[in-house]
């Protein structure tokens, strides 16, 4: 399995380079990876695409909640594709959906030629879609070079039925990429079950706050919300452990 490849979603410059550090072959880079995952500001990309030897895709999702996006969500798609392709991103993920959860052809193959030359990943709105083979047929007719999907279950090690069908179905016309709650503890199991190339993983650990005064009764946004003084980023080591545990594989 030496031919493996790892794309590790990251919200953050330091996640970049612990994933970099850590052995994967590209990043995700996302924001607000609490509503799964929007599209990361120009500045953060700007600096991000400064970063040497690992890949760089770019989440393009205009908010959290559904893949069904209003005109105006769609010309926001389009003119954040536009601007990051200056930047020499060498890819982009996005997904956009019919009201009946089908893949909206049209749609996509708008935000798809508003990114070539770039390579194109559909993401997990894949498994909000009834039928994931048509849905799989449907991508491989719009030239998309991957899907990310768990294979229609809510983690990828549930889904690893699923999973195997799909990437036995798409043979070589499409790269199926497993992702949704992959660890350390689960890989070796969903590479050999599926026999998937490339696999998307968070390798997230907590980072405490430097403030040294906090006021414990305030806080932003609404009730429902993240700890103030904590937060959660890549971590080289939680990258490295899940990659090593992917090695096991065929060893």
């Amino acid at each position: 399995m030496t031919d493996l490849k790892f794309e590790v979603c990251v919200d953050s410059i330091r996640g970049i380079v612990a994933a970099r550090d850590a052995g994967a072959q590209r990043v995700e880079l996302c924001a607000n990876l609490v509503e799964g995952g929007t599209t990361p500001s120009l500045g953060m990309v700007l600096v991000a695409r400064e970063i040497k030897n690992i890949g760089l895709h770019m989440m393009i999702r205009p908010r959290g909640g559904d893949f069904l996006y209003a005109p105006e969500e769609l010309v926001t798609m389009e003119t954040d594709i536009a601007t990051a392709k200056s930047a020499g991103v060498d890819g982009f993920v996005f997904g956009v959906l019919d009201p009946n959860g089908s893949i909206n052809v049209e749609a996509n193959r708008r935000l798809i030629e508003r990114a070539r030359p770039a390579s194109v990943t559909f993401h997990r709105a894949f498994d909000m879609a009834p039928d994931p083979f048509a849905a799989l047929e449907t991508l491989i007719e719009l030239g998309i070079e991957r899907v990310l999907t768990s294979g229609s279950e809510p983690t990828a090690f549930e889904g690893t039925d699923i999973l195997a069908r799909l990437i036995d179905k798409a043979g070589d016309r499409i790269i199926v990429m497993p992702g949704g709650g992959i660890t350390a503890k689960n890989v070796e199991r969903i590479v050999k079950t599926t026999g998937a190339e490339e696999i998307h993983f968070a390798a997230m650990a907590p980072v405490e706050s430097g403030m040294r005064y906090r006021r414990a009764d305030m806080y932003m946004g609404a009730e429902l919300r993240p700890p103030e003084y904590d937060r959660m980023d890549t971590s080289t080591q939680s990258v490295a452990t899940l990659i090593a545990a992917a090695g096991r594989v065929g060893g």
